[in-house]
């Protein structure tokens, strides 16, 4: 069986959340489907989106697990963007914490450090 997986956050400015978005993910939205989302591919069947809904916007909670997870902090920082918290479990992984500028929470996980 095959899944996409569209993971979408609200967020009360999109193009704010755009800027936001892309300096996080390191490339612009790929595409917008309408005046109110823009959306990122970040594989073949995964994508995460952003939805302009300001009564809604800043409480989300979305992680993205990823295979170099230095990287995609370099990729952030290159873009401005830093975690507001860092964190290793006992079993080596790894997440950083990003809060987009509504609020929401976006996790960045990645293997233990090699």
């Amino acid at each position: 069986m095959t899944v996409d997986v569209f993971a979408g956050v609200r967020v009360s400015d999109l193009e704010a959340a755009v800027r936001w978005y892309s300096s996080l993910l390191g490339a612009d939205e790929t595409f917008r489907p309408n005046d109110e989302e823009a959306v990122w591919t970040l594989e073949e069947h995964a994508h995460v989106y952003v939805l302009l809904d300001p009564a809604r916007a800043g409480r989300g909670l979305l992680t993205l697990f990823v295979a170099d997870l230095d990287a995609a902090l370099r990729t952030a920082a290159s873009g401005g963007i830093t975690p507001t918290a860092q964190e290793t479990y006992e079993n080596g992984v790894r997440k950083a914490t990003f809060h987009d500028p509504d609020g929401n929470e976006i996790g960045i996980g990645g293997g233990p450090a090699s």
